[in-house]
């Protein structure tokens, strides 16, 4: 049986997820990552957006006005007075003007020839006139098409029982140019259609607008996915806080308990020489015996405690020197020869030499707290066997003993702060094992416990041979 502290309550089981306070928190601060991520991508898309549509719309205006202008130059030869008569006006086929519609106004805003519904447009004409100089807008002109029913029939002479009238808007670029033809002030017009150019624009603002949705909802999911995963060490940090609180709490109040029991009897024996005070030391019996075994005890305790209390803050350092793991175990189970002779124990110490990096002292310790327990569960006349060997990448050391081995319920709790298992002999601090197992992680490695086949238990050290990390907590 391992030694340990048992007279306190079982530890609860360790938190493994977190409460329902911290889960709202989490759930918090997780959907605040997502919106956070999702709001600052809507943002850039949106700036994104904004940008690509009006580089997009200035270069289509800057590429129709430029056409209107082509036009307005190929048929004035770029002069306010080209002379000659005035163009009849016609649809533009082919060319950099191609697609545009021109015609020449007179000074009241009629034009010279016919034109269709719709057109002139007029604010054109008539900014132009204000200002005597060329007007350049985007307007919208009202157009009416007939539809004819009856085949064989042109457009204008069909009875109203066969043709029909559709009245539509088009938008259009505008170009209105003062110019004089033979002496006379006339007004030069030419209209582009941007038909074409608004489908393009609500195209690209569709694209832009599904595009960026697909991107918003892409993003919302990579950010919740991504709050998800950073918020995994915040909950393991939360449960490994509470964790720590619990175990704090647990340990003051195991401490307390173990503390008690030495203090109780000390109590008692200066309580009984205080009602001897006049009788002779000799005679009061083992009350000085007695205060000074739990003041040994007590001694013991708080250096495990204090031990404990500084590799818990890290304080603790290591020293890391080559060492022999054989002569350490011989050396620990020397220093133990006094104690397993009094009970009657045999220690059978078997190293190899196995070199290791290491703390020498913290190592020591580890062994002798493995022998110690090993021969406090030893009957008498038994045997502890303590073998150094190398397997693979790590270097072992087993300790075995002949007492009555670990009971099943016990095993997962040896090495917990001030267990005590049922039956376990008295005399020990019960830290021991939590300090065995502290040093050997400390150095990289860990200690397992396991029954021997027939009677007795078996402890096995696990060291890496090579050089180990510091750890940064204990």
């Amino acid at each position: 049986m391992p030694d340990g502290a048992g007279a306190g309550a079982p530890l609860a089981d360790p938190p493994s997820e977190v409460t329902p306070a911290e889960a709202r928190l989490l759930r918090s601060v997780r959907i605040n990552l997502a919106l956070w991520s999702g709001g600052i991508t809507l943002v850039v898309l949106l700036v994104l957006g904004t940008v690509l549509y009006l580089a997009v719309e200035r270069s289509l205006t800057a590429s129709g006005t430029a056409q209107l202008v082509e036009q307005a130059n190929q048929l004035t030869g770029g002069r306010r007075d080209p002379g000659g008569d005035p163009p009849e006006g016609g649809l533009s086929f082919g060319g950099p003007s191609s697609g545009t519609f021109y015609y020449v106004l007179e000074d009241d805003g009629q034009p010279v020839r016919r034109l269709p519904p719709g057109l002139p447009v007029t604010e054109s004409f008539l900014a132009a006139k204000a200002t005597g100089d060329r007007d350049i807008r985007s307007s919208t002109v009202t157009m009416t098409r007939m539809t004819v029913f009856e085949p064989g029939v042109a457009p204008g002479v069909a009875p109203p029982e066969t043709a029909t009238e559709t009245t539509y808007t088009t938008p259009v670029r505008v170009l209105t140019d003062p110019v004089r033809f033979r002496g006379q002030s006339l007004y030069l017009q030419i209209v582009g259609d941007r038909t074409t150019e608004e489908r393009t624009l609500r195209i690209l603002v569709i694209v832009l607008v599904v595009g960026g949705l697909v991107a918003l909802l892409a993003a919302s999911g990579v950010g919740a996915a991504y709050a998800q995963r950073a918020l995994v060490p915040i909950r393991r940090s939360l449960i490994d806080q509470r964790e720590a609180l619990r175990r704090q709490r647990e340990f003051a109040a195991d401490a307390s308990h173990e503390l008690r029991t030495p203090l109780t009897v000390i109590r008692a024996s200066v309580d009984d020489l205080d009602r001897h005070a006049s009788e002779p030391v000799a005679s009061v019996g083992s009350a000085l015996t007695d205060i000074r075994d739990e003041v040994d005890h007590l001694t013991a305790m708080v250096d495990d405690l204090l031990l404990l209390a500084r590799s818990d803050s890290g304080a603790v350092a290591l020293e890391r020197v080559p060492v022999d793991l054989g002569d350490i175990a011989s050396t620990a189970a020397a220093a133990l020869t006094r104690p397993a002779t009094e009970r009657g124990v045999v220690v059978i110490v078997d190293p190899q030499p196995t070199e290791l990096s290491g703390d020498p002292a913290r190592l020591r310790q580890l062994v002798m707290i493995l022998i110690d327990n090993a021969i406090r569960h030893s009957p008498s006349g038994g045997r502890v066997l303590i073998r150094v060997r190398t397997e693979g990448p790590d270097a072992l050391v087993v300790v075995e003993d002949e007492g009555p081995g670990i009971r099943d319920e016990d095993l997962p709790r040896l090495f917990d702060r001030f267990y005590r298992a049922a039956g376990a002999p008295g005399g020990g601090t019960g830290l021991g094992l939590a300090i065995a197992a502290w040093i050997a992680e400390r150095h990289g490695g860990r200690v397992e416990a396991a029954n021997r086949t027939g009677q007795g238990a078996r402890f096995t050290v696990r060291l890496p041979l090579g050089r180990p990390e510091p750890a940064t907590t204990a």
